[in-house]
């Protein structure tokens, strides 16, 4: 997520990761901490899944961090779900 965040012009402040797996199933959580805002993500290994959380804010195109992490991992089956920053953001897009 650092790579791809770097990618999409953000600066990387801080990254954080933690492998579960010991009285939990398998997985990890990571959070990339960026001036402008953050990146997060949690995996379900015993499920095959991840949830991940681009939050941006300027320039920085969260679309762009996203293709590049589904391209790195070769992510085939994805949802995504673009939400407004702010609740006047919100109002106007109703």
């Amino acid at each position: 997520m650092a790579e791809a965040a770097k990618f999409a012009g953000a600066t990387v402040i801080s990254q954080i990761r933690y492998q579960f797996g010991n009285n939990s199933p398998a997985g990890c959580t990571a959070i990339v901490m960026l001036d402008e805002s953050h990146c997060s993500v949690h995996t379900y290994a015993d499920l095959g899944m991840l949830a991940m959380d681009i939050f941006t804010c300027g320039h920085t195109d969260p679309e762009v961090v996203w293709e590049f992490v589904r391209d790195r991992l070769s992510i085939e089956h994805a949802s995504l779900r673009m939400v407004g920053r702010f609740a006047a953001e919100l109002a106007t897009q109703t």
